[in-house]
C-alpha cells in the first residue's frame, strides 16, 4: 500500500511541474476540470485532464 501511495505522490508532483507546458497544450481547460478561488489563491483540479493523460499512457504502455 506504501508503494501506491508514493508513486501517486510522484505522479501528482510530476503533473504539478508539467502543468504549465500541459496547459500550453489545452490540458487543464477540458470540460470536467475544476478552477475556483479560494482564500486568495487559485486552486485547479484537473479531473478530466488526469484521466485524458491516464488513458493516453496506458495505451503507450500496453502498445510498447
Amino acid at each position: 500500500m506504501i508503494r501506491w501511495l508514493l508513486v501517486t505522490f510522484l505522479a501528482l508532483m510530476l503533473i504539478g511541474w508539467l502543468s504549465p507546458l500541459l496547459r500550453r497544450l489545452g490540458f487543464g481547460r477540458l470540460p470536467g476540470d475544476l478552477r475556483f478561488r479560494w482564500l486568495g489563491r487559485e486552486w485547479q483540479i484537473p479531473l478530466a485532464s488526469t484521466l485524458l493523460l491516464s488513458l493516453l499512457v496506458g495505451g503507450l504502455a500496453k502498445w510498447l
